[in-house]
């Protein structure tokens, strides 16, 4: 039997109006050896929604034919709950029709009593692989979201223009379509540091790998990464690094050293 990736325990909703019924899910359940709580058990739909609406569960199993509310009216009902559980039916009737209802409702599986422990964990193992994929799924969607959020976008923009004079907050701004009060706050919040602050990090950080992995001279450096004024430049390299260029390349490590032009290469 294939195994399951999943960890946590998931925690299991029971709805039956019989309780012998109930108690022998229950039993079913725990004889899967799967990670897995029977966090409640509820007689009916009425009470089960009341239970879901206090409670958190990762999995229902219901039945069909309940007095108050069927499996299927329940299911309906617990489609329009903001944090809903995901379904599979539990029933003693062997019915196409049940089954095509419950599939509107998004129920994951129909099993048929009485509940065979290998048959139960099957679905179980199938329930826990689509959940992950699903959620695989949802963090790869909020993580494409982000990159396409303004900062992300203005990051890009900034590495991309680290050499520009149109490097501006108000130039920024208007590439990501925001007012540039706004933007300003907003990559504040996002960043932890002012626009400018984050500008002038990027630039000695650019001019540090240059001074260390090229011999291009200081001014060249300065012209590269935005400052027409070498002296301005060497000065915030200063406060940036404690060095100035010069010492900085000096004290670079050999390994990041380019060879000089009589070297081996």
């Amino acid at each position: 039997m294939a195994q399951t990736t999943e960890t946590e325990s998931w925690k299991i909703l029971i709805v039956d109006d019989e309780k012998w019924v109930r108690q022998a899910l229950k039993t079913t359940l725990e004889r899967t050896g799967l990670p897995l709580t029977v966090a409640g058990m509820c007689a009916n739909g009425i009470e089960a929604l009341d239970w879901l609406r206090e409670h958190r569960a990762d999995l229902a199993l219901i039945d069909i034919k309940m007095p108050v509310m069927n499996g299927l009216q329940l299911a309906e009902a617990i489609s329009e709950l903001p944090e809903r559980p995901d379904l599979a039916i539990v029933s003693g009737h062997d019915d196409f029709e049940y089954a095509r209802q419950a599939l509107r409702f998004g129920v994951f599986d129909y099993l048929l009593k009485p509940v065979d422990v290998a048959d139960l964990r099957d679905v179980l193992v199938r329930w826990a692989r689509r959940r992950e994929e699903k959620r695989a799924a949802e963090r790869q969607a909020e993580e494409s979201a982000q990159d396409n959020s303004p900062i992300d976008r203005a990051i890009r923009y900034i590495r991309d223009h680290l050499g520009g004079d149109e490097l501006t907050l108000q130039e920024t701004a208007k590439h990501v379509c925001l007012n540039p009060s706004y933007f300003s706050q907003l990559f504040k919040q996002r960043t932890g540091r002012t626009f400018i602050d984050y500008v002038t990090e990027k630039r000695m950080e650019t001019a540090a790998k240059l001074l260390q992995q090229t011999e291009l001279r200081v001014q060249e450096i300065s012209n590269r990464v935005g400052y027409t004024e070498p002296a301005y430049f060497s000065n915030q390299f200063r406060k940036w690094s404690g060095l100035t260029p010069s010492e900085y390349r000096k004290k670079a490590p050999a390994a990041n050293k380019p060879p000089r032009a009589n070297e081996t290469r």
